[in-house]
C-alpha cells in the first residue's frame, strides 16, 4: 500500500539521497506530444534543498526535452526505486524550474552540490523542483541490481569543451528546442561565473 508524505525528510530523504540513479518524466501540454522519460545519475548531482525542494544538474547532453517541457508547462515527476536493500519506490510529483546560468540564482544553488566538479560535465542548467505529492509505493516487482560505480565518459566526453564550444555542440544537437518544436535550452549559453 502506497503512503502519501507531507515533506521530504527522516526516512524518505534518506533513501532519495541514497540512490545512484532517478529518472525523471515530463510531458508537453500538446495532445499529441513527445512524452519524455530521462535516467540521471553521477554522485552529487542531485540535492534534497529543504523539505519541500529538489533539485539536480542537468549537463550537457543531446536533448533538451525536460527543459523545454518545464518551460511550457513545469510539470515533473522524479521516481527513485530500490535495487538494494528493501523494496521502495518513491516519486515527487511537482512543478519544476530550469535555472540557467545567468540567472541570479545559479550561484546559491550550485552551492548545494558541494561534492561534484561540475566544470567537465558542461552544465547548462540547474533543476529545481518544488514538490506537490510525494508518494511511495512498495517495489516488490523491482528486481535486485547492484551499484559499481559512476561511468566516467560523460565528463571525459564533455571536459575538452568550453563555453564556445559547447554552444557549437548544443547547436548541433538542436537542444534550442524539443523534438515538438518548443523552445529548450537559450543559446549561446552564457558564461560560466562560477
Amino acid at each position: 500500500m502506497g503512503k502519501t508524505y507531507e515533506r521530504i525528510d527522516g526516512r524518505l530523504r534518506s533513501f532519495i539521497e541514497a540512490q545512484p540513479l532517478f529518472f525523471t518524466a515530463t510531458a508537453p501540454l500538446s495532445d499529441d506530444g513527445t512524452i519524455n522519460l530521462s535516467p540521471k545519475g553521477l554522485s552529487g548531482s542531485f540535492a534534497v534543498i529543504d523539505e519541500h525542494t529538489v533539485a539536480y544538474l542537468d549537463f550537457a547532453g543531446s536533448n533538451a526535452e525536460t527543459v523545454a517541457h518545464l518551460r511550457e508547462n513545469g510539470r515533473i515527476t522524479l521516481m527513485w526505486t530500490a535495487f538494494q536493500g528493501p523494496p521502495n519506490i518513491v516519486r515527487v510529483h511537482g512543478r519544476g524550474e530550469p535555472v540557467f546560468r545567468d540567472d541570479p540564482r545559479w550561484a546559491g544553488l550550485l552551492g548545494h552540490f558541494p561534492d561534484i566538479d561540475p566544470t567537465p560535465h558542461g552544465l547548462r542548467a540547474i533543476i529545481v523542483v518544488t514538490a506537490e505529492l510525494v508518494r511511495d509505493t512498495c517495489g516488490y516487482a523491482v528486481p535486485f541490481m547492484s551499484y559499481d560505480k559512476d561511468r566516467d565518459l560523460h565528463g571525459k566526453r564533455f571536459a575538452r569543451e568550453d563555453d564556445a564550444s559547447l554552444s557549437e555542440y548544443f547547436t548541433k544537437r538542436q537542444i534550442a528546442e524539443s523534438i515538438d518544436g518548443l523552445p529548450g535550452v537559450p543559446l549561446p549559453l552564457p558564461p560560466t561565473t562560477v
